[in-house]
């Protein structure tokens, strides 16, 4: 079997099984993306050559982005084996793969009491819950308690230090480009 061929039958599988998944026939899919049920049909069974100019009002009417259509479904290793990284008072796993979640690093942080605190800001929203520990989040004027299973979210462009309260804590974090750039992949601090 060819690259090309491996590639349209992932792409063929993807379209179906996203039309199975939210209960249309054929004929609903087809009037959603302005494609005649044969064509859809011969799409999905391989009897016709998908072409990009089909691809995306597919992709829309399955609510789906082209790329995620397309994209590689190589058997790479599925398990990600985070390597420590540590500064003062903190030690970073980063949980996602390079590429990130959607541009999003997931990331476990544990964070000690001898942490420098250090107010900063970049843009966009952080999200952090905690997993064992009380969370000192200094929000602006601001101190916040946040408690094991709790979660908080806020606008980064407040500035804002999460610390160890008392005794060390860890989280679990999702940060976008400039959250990763700012608390992973610096010497900036939380």
């Amino acid at each position: 079997m060819t690259q090309e061929s491996d590639v349209d039958s992932v792409i063929r599988q993807r379209i179906r099984s996203l039309r199975v998944a939210r209960g249309w026939s054929l004929d609903s899919l087809a009037a959603r993306c302005g494609l005649s049920t044969s064509t859809l049909s011969r799409i999905e069974t391989g009897h016709r050559r998908i072409a990009l100019d089909q691809l995306i009002p597919i992709s829309r009417a399955l609510d789906t982005t082209l790329d995620a259509l397309v994209e590689s479904s190589a058997d790479e290793d599925v398990v990600i084996r985070p390597q420590p990284g540590q500064s003062q008072g903190l030690t970073t796993w980063i949980l996602s793969s390079d590429d990130g979640l959607y541009g999003k690093t997931v990331a476990k942080l544990r964070i000690t009491p001898d942490r420098p605190e250090q107010l900063g800001v970049h843009p966009g929203r952080d999200w952090f819950t905690v997993l064992t520990g009380i969370v000192r989040l200094e929000l602006g004027e601001r101190t916040i308690l946040v408690h094991p299973g709790e979660v908080a979210e806020f606008s980064t462009m407040v500035p804002h230090a999460i610390c160890a309260h008392e005794a060390p804590v860890e989280i679990l974090s999702i940060l976008n480009h400039d959250g990763g750039r700012a608390h992973l992949h610096s010497e900036s601090h939380l």
